[in-house]
C-alpha cells in the first residue's frame, strides 16, 4: 500500500520521531538506570513519554531545518 505524496511531511515526522525517540530513550535510560533486568520496562516508559513530544516537535522543526540547510549550502 502506497501513501499519497501529500502526506510525506507527516510520514517523515512520524518515522523520524519513532526512530529518534526509540534511540534516545534507550541511550538515556541505559545511562541513568543501567542495563539491568528492569531496563526494557524503564525504556518503554521513557519512549512512551518522549514520543508524543518528538512527533509534533519534528513537524514544527523539520521545515525550519530544511530552510536553514538550503540557506547554509551552495
Amino acid at each position: 500500500m502506497k501513501i499519497p505524496q501529500r502526506y510525506s511531511p507527516i510520514l517523515f515526522a512520524f518515522l523520524m520521531s519513532v526512530l529518534m525517540a526509540t534511540i534516545m530513550s534507550a541511550v538515556l535510560t541505559g545511562l541513568f538506570t543501567g542495563f539491568n533486568h528492569g531496563f526494557v520496562s524503564h525504556w518503554m516508559h521513557a519512549f512512551i513519554t518522549a514520543w508524543p513530544v518528538a512527533f509534533p516537535a519534528i513537524l514544527i522543526v523539520a521545515p525550519i531545518v530544511r530552510r536553514l540547510v538550503v540557506w547554509l549550502t551552495v
